[in-house]
């Protein structure tokens, strides 16, 4: 009848030690964070690229909302004519 269960002759060994809840919740946290950027960047081939054309095109933006003030009225002007 010791053949009923040939699975568990080594199941002492082989016990998994749950980690402590902190560890528990920084891995999950990191899980979650990597799911996360995965579905984020899903069919992009370089998400850093994209990332710095985003950032480029924020400032462009920017720059043009809140144009500085040139010192003498040197920038273009228009002729109505």
């Amino acid at each position: 009848m010791g053949m009923c269960l040939p699975c568990l002759s080594g199941a002492e060994d082989e016990v998994v030690v749950t980690p402590d809840p902190e560890t528990r919740r920084r891995q999950l946290a990191e899980a979650a964070e990597k799911r996360q950027k995965e579905t984020t960047y899903r069919g992009i081939k370089n998400p850093e690229a994209l990332e710095r054309k985003k950032k480029k095109q924020e400032e462009v933006e920017k720059e043009t909302l809140n144009p500085l003030p040139s010192g003498g009225g040197g920038g273009l002007k228009w002729q109505v004519g």
